[in-house]
């Protein structure tokens, strides 16, 4: 009987399962989209009720499509947007409201009060992050803060925090029935409360947040050595299925796409775009507002670490081209709109929605078009909302260059946005170095199903998930150096003229 690995895909805009085989090729898919809330400018809100609902239809869906039944599934493996932060009864199963987004800023106050008495970079040391509304630490202490009651039910036991894989693992494994209630050193190292040496909750930064330990769930690897738990029969996959993989989306995609050597490194290209390098065992802080962040731990051995860069609005600026100006019915068309002029016109677009992330880590600043002329059409504005996430890209890459002293061979990229080849092109041309598109693109899924099979022994080891990665297409850059260099500046000018937008 053919066996399978089963990967659940939580991400910002939907919910995928994908079922691949011994191979690391892709079986089945089925995939679902959920409801963006935005309930006042700079908040961002998802329903976690309705997650868990299109989670369980996903793996439904993937499993009839290619008439599979629960024995074939070896293992099941969770992968999912980071920071995005729930509190929950554990004895009802209800959420204490909806889930507060990694795009939210409504903690800029309390960022701002944190820094105030010790800067912003208070607790880099320890964490390898900057006080930042990114993170779910802050968004914990609104919710304690705000929510009526809620710190009361805390000290009685009734509340329970995790991000959305702790949320879904929860769920998979019984629920109120005795769910267990673990989160990965992956997505704990994106709370702003884990100590990136110990691996543990970090007791002076949970009191200086005033954060109840008791809510927090038990840190465990990526990959265990012995499954977390089983999903229960009466659940959506219809039997016990060890589940033994839990990887941040991001961290996912670097296992997926098996950078598992000191110095290699993807780009995911998303809602977000997100950069890791792998540093290996070593803890490698920057100075050049990257994140410092666990990579993956697996079994016993020592966490290997990487070095981030996160920009939030990379895809999304697409989906706003598409749904807030209706200049593109869907999001492939804005690639042959682009190809309708030859380049941006002069214009630079810089898409600070809700403030930049790395490496300014600005929430003052807001978004911007520059360089508008008579002459520019729907085509230049297309052209430069995709060299936006090539622009974003190179600032990152020249952080981790100067942080960590590694001059980038090669970038390997994945997510929705590596099939648009023109922005593919651009992104070579600027970084001046190879983009390589693996075969199955859907790395993040693909790096939650790596971690979940080696629990297993679905696979022995990492050098054989090697074997299963294969280049689809490269792109070499063609741009001059004198024109790179010309751009890059122009674009560096433009992100300068989004600062100080915001006053109070």
């Amino acid at each position: 009987m053919k066996k399978f690995i089963a990967a659940i895909d939580q991400g910002t805009t939907s919910t995928r399962c994908i079922l691949f085989d011994p191979e690391g090729r892709i079986e089945s898919v089925d995939q679902k989209e959920h409801e963006q809330i935005y309930p006042q400018p700079g908040w961002v809100e998802h329903n976690p009720l309705e997650i868990w609902q299109r989670t369980r239809e996903v793996i439904q869906g993937a499993l009839q499509k290619a008439n599979i039944a629960a024995p074939q599934i070896a293992a099941v493996g969770v992968t999912n947007q980071r920071e995005t932060t729930i509190l929950w009864n554990p004895k009802t199963g209800q959420p204490y409201g909806n889930a507060i987004v990694w795009q939210d800023t409504r903690t800029k106050q309390i960022c701002d009060q944190l820094s105030a008495e010790g800067g912003q970079d208070r607790f880099r040391e320890k964490v390898g992050l900057p006080l930042a509304t990114y993170f779910s630490g802050p968004k914990i202490k609104w919710m304690l803060d705000h929510i009526s009651t809620l710190r009361e039910e805390a000290q009685k036991g009734n509340v329970l925090f995790g991000n959305i894989d702790t949320w879904i693992i929860w769920q998979l494994s019984g629920g109120v029935n005795g769910g267990v209630h673990i989160t990965d050193v992956t997505n704990a190292s994106r709370t702003m409360l884990m100590n990136l040496k110990t691996l543990d909750w970090d007791d002076e930064i949970l009191c200086a947040l005033d954060i109840p330990r008791q809510i927090l769930p038990q840190i465990v690897p990526s990959s265990p050595i012995e499954p977390y738990a089983y999903t229960r029969t009466d659940g959506p996959f219809g039997g016990a299925i060890p589940i033994c993989g839990d990887v941040g989306d991001q961290q996912a995609a670097l296992i997926g796409q098996t950078c598992f050597d000191t110095g290699e490194a993807k780009n995911t290209y998303g809602t977000g775009c997100f950069m890791l390098m792998n540093t290996g065992t070593q803890i490698v802080h920057s100075t050049k507002g990257l994140l410092t962040t666990l990579a993956y731990q697996v079994g016993n051995s020592s966490p290997t670490y990487a070095l981030e860069g996160s920009v939030a609005i990379t895809g999304a600026l697409v989906q706003w081209m598409r749904d807030n100006l209706g200049l593109i019915s869907s999001s492939q068309e804005i690639e042959s709109l682009a190809r309708t002029v030859e380049d941006n016109g002069g214009i630079y677009f810089v898409p600070a929605f809700s403030g930049l992330f790395a490496p300014y880590w600005r929430s003052d600043a807001r978004g911007v078009i520059v360089g508008l002329t008579r002459y520019v059409n729907k085509g230049h504005l297309a052209r430069a909302v995709l060299e936006a996430t090539a622009f974003q890209t190179k600032e990152i890459l020249e952080a981790m260059r100067q942080d960590s002293g590694v001059e980038l061979k090669s970038l390997k990229v994945d997510g929705g946005m590596v099939r648009n080849e023109l922005l593919m092109q651009f992104q070579a041309d600027i970084l001046n170095v190879p983009v390589i598109r693996p075969k199955v693109t859907e790395t993040t899924a693909l790096g939650a199903a790596f971690a979940a099979g080696l629990c297993v022994r679905f696979w022995s080891s990492l050098e054989e998930l090697r074997q299963h990665w294969q280049a689809d297409k490269v792109w070499y850059p063609k741009m001059n150096e004198e024109e790179r260099q010309r751009q890059y500046r122009y674009w560096l000018k433009a992100v300068e003229r989004s600062f100080n937008w915001i006053e109070e």
